[in-house]
Parts: C-alpha cells; structure tokens; sequence
C-alpha cells in the first residue's frame, strides 16, 4: 500500500517537474518522466517500491481507455474512416513490419520482436497535438493527417492489450488455465454481457443515479462502471483496459457522455501522472553509462525507420507540397503506450527486463527528441529536403463583378452563401492555399490570391468593383489591404470583420466605416435569447439589446478619438458603464409610467 508519505513524494515531484518541462514547451509526460528519474532508485531514492507503485498506478490507463473510448463516437469515425483505417492503418503496419525486422535482426525472437515493432510505431497523441496545436498546424493537410493516425494507434492499443497475455511465454495466456476455445466461448459471453448490459441496464441504472442529484453518487456510479466491466472482461484472460475501452464506446453516445468524462478526468491525470512516474523511477539508468551506444542506435534506429515510412505513406497518400515531409518528422518520436506495453511484456515475460529498460529508455529520448526534430526541419532541411517552388498565384479571370470578398474562411463564406443564394456575382480571393483547395473540394469559386498585393487586387476588378468584403483572418493583413483600399481604390464602400475593438480602430485609421466584430453580433443574439428565458417579452429583450447595441457603437466611434491614451480609455469606458446603466433606468421607467397611469384610469371607475 502506497503510504502518505510516498503520496506527498509524488506530489512535490510532480508539481515541481510538470509546470517547469511545461515551461520549457515540452510535454507534460516528459516532466512526469523526468520526476520518476528523481524519486527513483537511480535518484534521490526516496521511493524504491518500484514494482508496487507501477501495479497500483495502472489503473491510470484503465481510465484513459474508457475516456478514450468515450470520444470514439461512430458517427466521428464514419467521417474520418478514410484518414483513420486507410492511412492510420497503414502507417502502424508499415512500421510495425520494420520495426519489428529491425529488432528481428537485432537478435529478439518474432515474437518480441513484433511486440516491440508495434510498441515503437506508436506516438505520443498528447505530444503530437501538443506540438501541432503550439505552431497552429492542427488544421493543417499535414496536421489533419496525424490526428487521424494518432486516432487509429489509439484504437489499435486496444487489440495489442488484449492478446499481450495469451503471448505470455511459457503459458496459455488464460489466468485459470483453460483451453483456448473454453477461454472463446467466455470471452463471448464476457462482451455479450457488456454490450447488452451496458445498453439495457447500465443507462437505466444512470439515469436513476443522475435523477438524484448527487454529484458524489454519480462519480462513484462511474468509477464503478468503468472496475466491474474491466474486472469481468480480466476474467476471460484478457487486459482490464479492454473493457473499460469497451464501456466508454457503449456510453459514447448516450447523454451521460460529457459528465462521464469530466467527473473521471480527475482520477485518469492524476493515476495516469503515477504511472509516468513510476516507469521514470524504473529506468535503469544505468544504461546510459553501460551501454550508451545501444541506446542511441536503438533510439535514433526507430526514429530513421518512422521519419521515412511515414514520409513515403505521404507522398503515396500525394499529400500536398511538403506536407509529407512535415508528416514524417511530426510522427516518429514514440509513445507513452509504449511504456505501457512494454513493462506488460517484461511482465509477462515476453522481453527480458534488460530490453524492456532499454527500450523504455530510447521511448523517453525520442519523446524529448520530437519536438526538436520537426523544429530542426523547419530551420535547416525544409528548403534542401522539399525544394518545392511556390505556387503561383491563380490567374484572375477578367469579370466585371460588383463585389469582391477578401478572406475565404469562415466569415467570408457566409457572406458569400447569401450573395450566391441572391444569384449576385462576386470575385473571392483567399492567401492560404490548403483553405482554396479544401473550398474547391466542395464546388465553390475562389482564387488563391493575396489581397494585400495591389496587382492582384487590380486583377481582381477593384478599380469597377463597388463593395470590398474585407474578411481576412489575419490582423495585419487585413490592415494593409485596407490601406491599399484607401490609397488606390477610395470609391469602394468597405464592409469589414474586426477580431476586437482594437483592430476596429486600425481600420477606421484607413477610412472604414462600416465594420462588424466578430463575435459580436451572436453574442447580442443569445443575450436576446437569454432575456426571453429569464421572463422578458420578446419585444422587451429585443429593445434591451438593441439600446445596448447603439450606445456601444457610438462608444466606439467616441474612444476612437482617444485610442493612444490608454488612461482616457479606461475612463471612457467606466463613464460608458455608468451612462449605459443610466439609459436602462430612464427606459423602465418611461415603461412603468405609462401603465401607472393606466392603472390610475381604471382605479378611478
């Protein structure tokens, strides 16, 4: 039993290491790892039981699979099956097979081998989107690629948990000894009892649980779900972590989805940040003094094979421009399944505990070698590894339209719905290439083109056009071409999206008048909405909101005069709040005055 004083251990540890590797853009599970280094027998040794705490914190996954598994819903998988099963199921075999041949060579039995190739072709999902989140990549081609990957690595965890123990040498796999068809026909009747009882009985049970109230009721209803479906799956000989994955995708769908997954994320960071401890205090370090070099060629071995079969999978899969590329170097650190699939299979004895550490080791290094290897490409082998010429602007046909739309996201396609809608011609320009291609994909119209050049937009018709919808993402951007605008074609009625109140103001520096803040008008419609809730009229809420609506505009107009002093802002803006408050006192009471009078009127007959 792990004691208070290991507990408060742990916490120091990890609430020391985490937000410093967070500090320093590097995964939250490196600075687990890293605190487990610390603690461990190879460090401070303040914790030795290594052996209890990785039993104890397993759990941890148990709870990360059921949450996984609540975020599989199949309607979500329907719509990615093409990226997820066709590329994400090729890119874990591809690397799974020259993992494992790479490790077959390396003198380990097929199946080690293979248990290890499949181990190393995993990444590290939090670390990916991390990183792609970090350099705005996510909706990326490249970007969107590795998260359908990463789903499937995901799913495929699943299967290579369950089989782990019937690889198990010098056993039948199955805890009782059974023989493999007596251990089929249990494990069918184990996942017919989970997939029929989790749809007739378990949400009749929630429901009665949530219709109490009971916050603490319904967690403990969860944590239940989620130990009794694990621990009878565990009876058929196979891993807790199945089941739990499997009662996540029965609930995946149903109400109870979102507080399911928030009451259980509590328990899965903290357990699931145990774990990460616990493999960093069973590193052997000592490796790193005695066998340096197979630890780097391990490491750097596995992260070669994976930068160039994921690589090719791209340029197969004919992933636009260096999109491949980025791929490749965004996938190949390894993952923090793989811990968990190797110190099971030390643990069956599927790999000796030498290998186990080794390759534990060579994971833990890719991890914090990731990050820097995709920041390596972008500096120094972008230009010599993918020399591709940029692609030219996209030839302007010759139209006289009235209107022209700058920015083809999602606020220029919403205006151009309507215009299309109205049979009204226009001219759309748009800078980001993978946005025109993913438009076109979809029958629409624009030109790849960058506003914020004045030929283009002379190409464009600027000079007949006589609405310019100026509705780039882009701050800066979206103010040059506003300048241009000013500077070269004043006769165009400029209609603009501004990010906030600053940005309104750089616009009205260049003559535009007429703009919208994004946001701004659905948050004046849901506070409508919210009026009517509360008991309001709809006439009533209607009026409130758009008092609210002319007092804010000619604020703005107002402050726009005084936008460098930053002092006179916020004086302006504590004296709007009051004038505002002022305005809605005066407005109820010329409400209530007249129906005063009304009542007046009746009480007199």
């Amino acid at each position: 039993m792990i004691s208070l004083a290991q507990i408060a251990v742990f916490l120091t540890a990890a609430v020391v290491a985490v937000p410093l590797f967070r500090w320093l853009r590097l995964s939250s599970i490196i600075g687990y790892l890293a605190a487990g280094l610390a603690i461990g027998p190879w460090g401070l040794r303040l914790v030795t039981d290594v052996d209890h705490i990785l039993h104890a914190s397993e759990f941890g996954i148990v709870l990360l699979l059921f949450i996984i598994g609540l975020e599989l819903q199949p309607t979500r998988l329907w719509a990615l099956r093409r990226t997820v099963f066709g590329l994400g199921g090729a890119e874990v075999g591809l690397c799974t097979l020259l993992l494992a041949g790479a490790a077959h060579l390396g003198g380990l039995p097929p199946v080690a081998a293979l248990v290890v190739g499949f181990g190393l072709s995993l990444s590290s999902t939090p670390l990916v989107l991390q990183v792609l989140a970090e350099r705005g990549q996510l909706k990326a081609y490249h970007g969107r690629s590795a998260f359908g990957i990463l789903l499937f690595q995901d799913l495929a965890v699943l299967p290579a948990l369950a089989v782990l123990p019937l690889l198990s040498v010098g056993s039948s796999g199955y805890g009782d000894g059974a023989s493999p068809g007596l251990a089929l026909v249990k494990l069918t009747a184990a996942l017919a009892v989970v997939v029929f009882g989790g749809r007739w009985l378990l949400r009749p049970l929630l429901r009665v649980v949530a219709r109490t109230g009971v916050a603490e009721a319904f967690t403990a209803a969860a944590l239940l779900t989620i130990i009794a479906t694990a621990l009878l799956v565990k009876q058929t000989g196979l891993s807790m972590a199945l089941g739990a994955f499997l009662a996540g995708v029965l609930l995946a769908d149903s109400e109870f989805r979102h507080e399911l997954e928030a009451d259980i994320e509590p328990f899965k960071g903290l357990l699931l940040g145990l774990f990460f401890i616990a493999v960093g205090m069973s590193a052997n370090l000592g490796l790193v003094a005695g066998q340096p070099g197979a630890l780097l060629a391990v490491t750097f071995g596995f992260l070669l094979i994976k930068i160039v079969a994921v690589l090719v999978l791209g340029k197969l899969t004919r992933h636009p421009g260096d999109s491949s590329f980025r791929l490749g170097f965004t996938l190949p650190a390894g993952g923090e399944f793989a811990f968990v699939l190797f110190t099971l299979a030390a643990r069956q004895r599927i790999l000796d505990e030498a290998t186990a550490d080794l390759l534990i080791l060579a994971v833990t290094l890719s991890m914090i070698l990731g990050p820097l290897l995709l920041a390596f490409y972008d500096i120094y082998l972008q230009s010599w590894l993918s020399p591709v010429a940029e692609r030219p602007f996209d030839p302007i046909e010759a139209r006289e339209n009235r209107i022209i739309i700058a920015g083809f996201g999602r606020f220029g396609q919403i205006v151009a719905r309507v215009l299309r809608a109205r049979r009204i011609r226009f001219t759309a320009l748009d800078a980001n290439q993978t946005q025109v291609d993913f438009v076109h994909r979809y029958g629409n119209k624009v030109f790849y083109g960058d506003a914020t050049r004045l030929d283009l937009l002379r190409a464009a018709g600027a000079g007949q056009a006589e609405v310019f919808v100026l509705a780039i993402n882009d701050v800066e951007a979206s103010v040059r071409v506003a300048e241009l605008l000013r500077d070269h074609f004043p006769h165009l009625k400029v209609f603009a999206r501004a990010r906030n109140r600053q940005h309104a103001f750089r616009l009205m520096d260049f003559g535009v008048r007429y703009l919208i803040r994004e946001t701004y008008v659905s948050s004046l419609e849901l506070t409508t909405a919210v009026l009517e809730t509360l008991g309001e009229t709809r006439t009533d809420a209607v009026n409130v909101v758009r008092l609210f609506r002319q007092h804010d505009e000619k604020t703005l107009v107002a402050q726009y005069a005084m936008k460098d002093d930053e002092a006179k802002l916020i004086a302006s803006t504590r004296e709007s709040a009051q004038q505002l408050a002022h305005l809605f006192e005066m407005d109820q009471q010329e409400e209530l005055s007249p129906r005063e009078s009304a009542a007046e009127a009746t009480s007199s007959h």
